[in-house]
């Protein structure tokens, strides 16, 4: 058996097979991908400082500003209405059928309230959004930069962050918690349409649960989410938007890499910051 291995060793490595060129070529590989992800977070990070830094030095564009601000909030609030109505309501149903078994049937509202407020309504409206801005912004800018748009605004001295970048991230950063604040409002009130219509609890009795354990911090904490997953998604459009390959397949790669980025992130962020909210309480 020996004889036979040896020979069997000796015909792979005359054939060309060397095991320790084979674990040098491995190492190399993954030393590149490595590098290759550390360099994309780096430009990933000195874009978002960039971004940042003209969020606050003049000069503003208002006009631009504000159309932002309704794009990213106005135009977005029927989706992340929906998803949250719905949400609620699903969540009612799935927790009095988890707690009948229990007999804990009272502690619904409590459940839905907590829920939506702490998790549900930032992470669902965030993923809504970056579907639906993050793909826009990217797909706005990535065309801009294929038709060379970007560059004649460095030809007439305007500054492309300040007139592109801005404007979207402080419209995402402050629209995306009002929208999970109406979100909070509309998943806990259908939570509440089918405890109370559908579930048969007393409407009393279904809002002083709501009351009795809900805090500010919950609240407080799902806004400081939503700011932090609306500067995430608008921050990943405009950056794969404003490093887009040239040609149409460039910007629907833009497009797309935007909105799954996005996605990742927020879901990130969101264990993060709730391990920062929460932990020890």
């Amino acid at each position: 058996m020996n004889t036979a291995d040896n020979q069997q060793q000796e015909q792979q490595t005359s054939a060309g097979f060397s095991p320790l060129g084979w674990l040098t070529g491995m190492c190399q590989r993954i030393g590149a991908t490595l590098l290759g992800f550390l360099a994309a977070v780096g430009r990933l990070a000195t874009f978002a400082a960039q971004g940042i830094y003209h969020c606050f030095t003049p000069p503003f564009y208002p006009r631009l500003l504000w159309r932002q601000v309704v794009d990213i909030g106005y135009y977005s609030l029927p989706v992340v209405g929906m998803t949250a109505l719905f949400t609620g309501m699903v969540l009612a149903l799935q927790s009095y059928t988890g707690f009948s078994r229990f007999s804990a049937e009272g502690a619904v509202a409590t459940v839905v309230v907590l829920s939506v407020t702490r998790e549900l309504a930032p992470v669902l409206a965030g993923l809504m959004v970056a579907g639906r801005i993050g793909a826009s912004i990217a797909a706005e800018i990535g065309t801009m930069r294929v038709t060379e748009q970007i560059d004649a605004l460095t030809t007439l001295s305007t500054n492309p962050f300040k007139y592109l970048i801005a404007p979207r991230l402080i419209a995402g950063t402050l629209m995306l918690p009002l929208l999970v604040l109406i979100a909070d409002v509309i998943g806990v009130y259908g939570g509440y349409i089918v405890g109370v219509y559908k579930l048969e609890f007393v409407s009393e009795n279904y809002i002083h649960r709501t009351w009795e354990f809900l805090t500010a911090d919950d609240v407080v904490s799902g806004l400081w989410k939503a700011a932090a997953f609306g500067f995430i998604v608008t921050l990943m459009g405009c950056y794969h938007g404003f490093n887009s390959q040239r040609g149409a397949q460039g910007v629907g790669a833009a497009t797309t890499n935007a909105v799954v980025s996005a996605s990742i992130l927020i879901l990130i962020a969101n264990y993060f910051l709730t391990q920062l909210f929460f932990a020890g309480k």
